[in-house]
């Protein structure tokens, strides 16, 4: 571990009790301002020396909680969303502190709108200064300070995008020193020596179907000389990553464990599914009027999508393969969706799987366009989350005639709802190719967690915002 991580790490938590703190004091000073007092008198008597000597206690507290919440664990800064959902989750339980503790001591019984504030703000105030040490971090590793030395093993397409990814953002705090085609015995040998001179601190399989001897070479060389190893895995095993070992007559025997969507988990997110997408509706309603009122002044046609050219519902393949009726904000012109398998299949980009996506679309409006460039033409299906055919977070719904080419592991993906966004929105949005996405799919239904839709859905907007064409 290079000390700059362990530095940084360290420094997080006087930070985070700082920060804690002043979210307490911001609070205290906000309710006993005039602007607050001239709305709502202060009737209770709070001590300031009495209320600062319980921040510094209930900041410590809190502190400890961050800490059971692994918001101290050693990482590269790569994943800030999660981070920040983390914060949120670590403050909410915080907040759930404070109120046994009002419960207890009625004193403090009378200041629930400094309770809420500080909590408010603790959440604000943190992940500032999180935000703060992240790009602090990154701009360090674009002058070299604290990054890893790389070295990639694989002859492989997605050892190719690693590389370019590697090499066009400095931020990751990664510099690829060597790439090696195989790991044979020759270039085991020639590592070891280019080790002498120039010493690494990983080194990652990046191809997953290496020979099982040279993966297993791969890993000796990477345990005798104390390297991180990492490897980047294949769809059988992203599809088991979740396994239980347990012994039996001596024999080590896997067990392969269903998806935590199971059960509780799955009345969790169908909960905040609810709560989410009505809280959505509210805040994006002026937007949802105005494109409405857009699409009806650029050109003619129904405002929503909903309709094949033949008059049927539209439909989309949802949890369990079962179809459901489908609609979002219309971007093209009327009557026009069949040409994407007749007049303009030739322009299909997306030869690597069942998906088509046309280069140059001829059909989008002028709205359509500024509506696809920003997902505007998606807010319809917030709808749909409400009503329970798809869910805030999940893989994308894909239409019945794409869903019928599906190999049979692409099917996986069926398990749960569709959701608006998703993992492989987050990870690369419409250039990823479809074995990736659908890998990043069945990662996401075999790790769900509320910590993973918060920290997706926090970097939904970042990922909106990203340049990308107009389908």
């Amino acid at each position: 571990m290079k000390k700059p991580e362990l530095f940084f790490t360290l420094l997080l938590v006087p930070l985070d009790y700082a920060m804690l703190v002043l979210a307490g004091l911001s609070a205290y000073s906000i309710r006993f301002s005039s602007y607050t007092t001239d709305i709502r008198p202060i009737i209770f008597n709070l001590p300031f020396d009495r209320y600062f000597e319980s921040v510094f206690i209930i900041a410590a507290a809190w502190v400890l909680i961050f800490a059971f919440a692994g918001m101290y664990r050693i990482r590269r800064p790569s994943n800030m969303a999660r981070a920040l959902a983390r914060v949120v989750l670590a403050c909410t339980t915080g907040l759930a502190l404070v109120a046994i503790l009002i419960f207890f001591q009625r004193e403090l019984f009378d200041s629930r709108f400094i309770v809420v504030v500080a909590w408010v703000l603790s959440m604000l105030y943190v992940s500032f200064g999180r935000l703060m040490m992240h790009w602090i971090r990154r701009r360090l590793f674009r002058f070299g300070i604290g990054t890893r030395r790389l070295v990639l093993v694989g002859n492989s397409k997605t050892t190719d995008k690693l590389l370019e990814e590697y090499a066009t953002s400095p931020g990751l705090g990664y510099v690829v020193v060597k790439r090696l085609r195989d790991f044979s015995l020759e270039s085991a040998q020639e590592l070891s020596e280019m080790m002498r001179t120039s010493p690494i601190d990983e080194i990652m399989q990046s191809d997953p179907n290496l020979s099982k001897a040279e993966a297993l070479r791969l890993y000796d060389f990477a345990a005798e000389h104390h390297l991180v190893y990492k490897y980047v895995a294949d769809l059988l095993e992203v599809k088991v990553l979740r396994t239980e070992v347990t012994d039996f007559a001596g024999i080590p025997i896997v067990e392969v464990k269903k998806t935590t969507l199971d059960g509780w988990g799955r009345i969790i997110k169908r909960v905040v599914d609810i709560i989410g997408s009505a809280f959505l509706i509210i805040i994006f309603s002026p937007v949802l009027l105005a494109v409405t009122i857009a699409i009806k002044i650029d050109s003619r046609g129904p405002v929503f999508f909903s309709r094949r050219d033949d008059g049927l519902p539209v439909t989309r393949v949802g949890e369990g393969g079962a179809p459901f009726k489908y609609f979002k904000f219309r971007s093209m012109i009327a009557n026009s969706d069949s040409m994407r398998y007749s007049e303009l299949a030739d322009r299909n980009i997306r030869t690597d799987g069942p998906l088509v996506k046309i280069k140059d679309d001829p059909r989008v409006t002028r709205v359509g366009g500024i509506i696809r460039r920003w997902s505007l033409d998606e807010l319809p299906e917030l709808f749909l989350v409400f009503m329970g055919k798809m869910s805030l977070v999940g893989p994308r719904p894909h239409l019945p005639e794409e869903v019928a080419k599906y190999e049979h592991h692409h099917r996986k993906t069926l398990t749960v709802k569709p959701g608006i966004t998703g993992l492989a929105q987050v990870s690369g949005r419409s250039d990823l190719l479809f074995e990736e996405e659908v890998k990043l799919d069945v990662y996401y239904l075999e790790n769900w967690s509320l910590l993973l839709d918060i920290s997706i859905l926090l970097k939904t907007p970042f990922a909106v915002l990203k340049h990308r064409e107009a389908e």
